[in-house]
């Protein structure tokens, strides 16, 4: 079986540039991975330090303790 001649010869330009447009999609979900990336690492750690500051103050508040002075 030999190849057709209808079928296009592919050149190393049309590699080229199916390389090309293919970066730049890569390059395009890349930035919006990333933004979403930053948004999702400050919200955590808003969270967590919400989270420390609350178990902080609750923490506080069992283990006050209380000192009577009483003069005889």
């Amino acid at each position: 079986m030999s190849a057709s001649s209808d079928t296009p010869k592919i050149t190393r330009a049309d590699i080229e540039a199916k390389l090309v447009e293919i970066r730049g999609e890569v390059d395009t979900v890349k930035r919006q991975v990333l933004d979403k990336a930053k948004v999702g690492g400050v919200a955590a750690a808003v969270l967590v330090a919400l989270l420390l500051y609350f178990l902080g103050r609750s923490g506080g508040k069992k283990k006050t303790t209380i000192v009577e002075i009483r003069r005889v």
